[in-house]
């Protein structure tokens, strides 16, 4: 087991200079004196301070988040191995090929390596490349390579900092798109201080450094903000065509670096079909972004060597279905009230059947079977059905595919995020809401839509699109634990854009009947300005405690096993194991592996399947036989597994395991009535007993506290 403890001996460390108080950044934006020239040198230098701003509270929350994980783990003062073991789980899989580019004798030996590995999945070579999002780390390795700083950073800092970097990249992004929704820089600073302040719901980079998420959203995050900004009426050409072109590189390499891309995308896309059908977006806009999400997608399919994955997407099939209905559906738009009803409600129906058959069709000719345990896992989750496979259940089981916890929301309230949220979304629901009634409404009279618009609420494209934006991925995030980072960033955007809107508190006022320039001005900057500085006032203390309290990694008992494993064992024997273990032996290692943690390929599901009946009722000669055909040398077991006691009855792996064999689970408790007694007992722990039957096939070399190392007689 992984343990942060405390260091033995703590020096006091100044911190108040490496992350000042972002108090002191707050600036107001003048209101422009009278004149051309004058009014425009306000708004340029408005502008200067805003950038300035941006640039540094990015690095600051960059250096804040690379200061708590270096005190964390005390990073620089740790083994090489310990430094590799803190990446847990599939995180030190996908280091692992960064540091494989770095030792191989040449780049392209590097990518042939790649491309036909047979150290990940043993008896199999597979295309890294076309299976996993690990271009990152071959773009990385060659910028190491290539740049002349081998001698000042070592390879692990080089990698880390990058990620940290990307992070200030994220905190401007979000800063960039709360500006543009409210037109002025103080939200940007409120967006990115709650992004700071909530960092607990907003991002786990300092402990998943390699995550795929962590390299993707803030890609997603200069992606909306681009969107934000191209919605914008009135855009010059030239603009438009930039910012086109933002939008198309920041998808792709958001694709790119991340699998999970085109559900994150279809819900991007779900967007745009609600606007586009409520006539809250113009059309020729919505075709411009679905066109840029099929190209990215068919591109990082090319460079994924037409992963089939990819090409049946539901995302692919969706935004084809859209075009092609719309092309059908030529006067949609048009017709009173009832009948636009009637059309948009024809139109959804024809959009959802042909996306399933478009989606069917293609699966069937490409024989995909590689996501079918995610929607296994959906249909059980949502209660159309309980099951007993396997894979569903892994991850049913799993607290970050629960549902959010409510204590959540309490955090949240704690920084102000979650009210000033609420009422943001208030306001603009019920804004949208009349809006859409308006438009469809007017549709059959295109002049009355603009006289009506001139005295009722309005609500622009950006505002709209990050209105259903923040809906739908709220939806998602309350459903599955785990995309909270996606929506409580988005959060802190919307919340701030709200409060220093113009136009959500010029609406206030008319409906108080208080509304004057002035009274929007004094609203729009001074509830921001004190929730600055009740953030400050709040939060500063705490940051400084965690930023003063200094920790140590602490494993011993996993560095002993790597340890061993690497002066005990040949470097081509194949090991099996827990997939979250399996990914730190070959990354300290280099040895070859039975199974891992990147679960996107059906034959891999059903391989660790088989490896796991480690911890199912089996016999010695079918565990013996299971293993010796994926050609392993050597098992491991972990105490951590064969007595979990950290999940509830029914959700132990061991239980899963015994459901999807048939067995009846251990434990007080009842079980299905149709389930068994097994014939055999646990072989994780009937194998510490050492019984002759065992002894035959298996032979104890390695053990401590946490671990159990056997090696596989070759015999039949």
């Amino acid at each position: 087991m992984m343990y942060i403890r405390q260091r033995k001996e703590t020096k006091t460390i100044e911190v108040s200079e490496d992350f000042p108080s972002p108090k002191g950044n707050v600036k107001l934006e003048e209101k422009p004196p009278s004149g051309c020239a004058s009014g425009r040198f306000w708004k340029i230098l408005s502008s200067v301070v805003g950038g300035i701003v941006a640039l540094c509270i990015g690095l600051l929350t960059s250096v804040y988040l690379a200061t708590l994980h270096e005190n964390d783990l005390w990073f620089s003062n740790i083994k090489e191995v310990e430094r590799e073991i803190s990446f847990r789980t599939e995180c030190g899989l996908y280091y692992s090929y960064y540091k494989e580019m770095l030792q191989a004798p040449t780049l392209l030996q590097g990518f042939h390596g790649l491309i036909y590995d047979n150290k990940t999945e043993s008896m199999r070579t597979i295309n890294l490349l076309q299976r996993m999002n690990i271009y990152q780390e071959v773009f990385l390795s060659v910028l190491y390579r290539v740049l002349p700083i081998q001698k000042y950073l070592e390879p692990v800092y080089f990698y880390i900092y990058t990620l940290f970097g990307l992070q200030a990249v994220y905190v401007a992004a979000l800063y960039m798109t709360s500006w543009l929704l409210s037109g002025t820089w103080l939200s940007g600073l409120l967006a990115a201080l709650w992004y700071v302040t909530n960092r607990t719901d907003t991002t786990r980079v300092e402990f998943t450094i390699p995550l795929r998420e962590n390299w993707a959203l803030p890609f997603f995050a200069i992606q909306i903000a681009a969107i934000t900004y191209f919605l914008r009426p009135n855009l010059q050409p030239l603009s438009e065509r930039l910012t086109l072109l933002a939008i198309f590189i920041s998808t792709f390499l958001f694709s790119l670096a991340w699998q999970f891309n085109q559900f994150m995308m279809l819900l991007q896309a779900l967007v745009l079909f609600i606007l586009d059908s409520l006539d809250m977006l113009p059309a020729m806009k919505a075709t411009w972004l679905y066109g840029i999400q099929i190209s990215c997608l068919l591109l990082v399919c090319t460079l994924q060597f037409f992963n089939s994955m990819i090409l049946g997407s539901l995302l692919i099939s969706f935004n084809l279905s859209v075009l092609i209905v719309r092309k059908l559906q030529k006067n949609l738009k048009t017709g009173t009230f009832l009948t636009r009803v009637g059309k948009l409600l024809l139109h959804l129906l024809l959009v959802f059947c042909l996306t399933l058959f478009l989606n069917n069709v293609i699966k069937k000719i490409l024989n995909l079977k590689s996501d079918e345990h995610i929607f296994k896992f959906l249909k059980a989750k949502f209660g159309f059905g309980a099951t007993r496979d396997f894979d569903a259940n892994l991850y049913l089981c799993e607290e970050a595919f629960g549902l959010l916890p409510l204590n959540t929301f309490q955090r949240l309230s704690e920084t102000l995020l979650f009210y000033a949220y609420v009422f943001v979304l208030f306001v603009t629901v019920i804004t949208a809401s009349v809006v859409a009634f308006h438009n469809l409404s007017d549709s059959a009279n295109p002049q009355a839509v603009g006289q009506t618009r001139k005295c009722a609420v309005d609500l622009k494209p950006e505002a709209a699109y990050n209105l259903i934006h923040t809906l739908l991925f709220g939806v998602l995030a309350m459903s599955t634990m785990r995309m909270k980072y996606l929506w409580i960033s988005h959060m802190c955007v919307f919340a701030s854009f709200g409060l220093c809107s113009s136009e959500i508190w010029e609406l206030l006022l008319r409906l108080l009947h208080l509304c004057n320039p002035k009274r929007i001005w004094v609203m729009r900057y001074s509830v921001p300005i004190l929730t600055l500085l009740y953030l400050c006032c709040k939060s500063w203390p705490g940051m400084m405690d965690e930023l003063s309290e200094l920790k140590e990694f602490y494993d011993p008992d996993t560095v002993e096993l790597m340890d061993w494993i690497s002066s005990n064992t040949p470097r081509k024997a194949v090991f099996a194991g827990s997939m979250q273990l399996l990914a730190g032996v070959k990354l300290c290692t280099g040895r070859t592996l039975t199974n891992h943690p990147h679960y996107e390929d059906k034959s891999l599901r059903e391989r660790t399947q088989a490896v796991y009946q480690i911890y199912a009722k089996r016999s010695p000669e079918e565990v013996h036989s299971l293993l010796r055909s994926f050609g392993t040398d050597f098992v491991i077991l972990e105490d951590s597994i064969c007595f979990e006691r950290r999940h509830q009855r029914g959700c132990r792996l061991r239980d899963l395991l015994d459901v999807a064999n048939g067995h009846e689970m251990d434990g007080p408790g009842e079980s299905d009535p149709d389930l068994r007694p097994a014939d055999h007992p646990r072989f994780c722990e009937e194998i510490k007993r050492n019984p002759p039957s065992y002894k035959a096939h298996f032979t104890r070399v390695f053990q401590n506290k946490t671990f159990h190392v056997y090696k596989l007689s070759r015999n039949k």
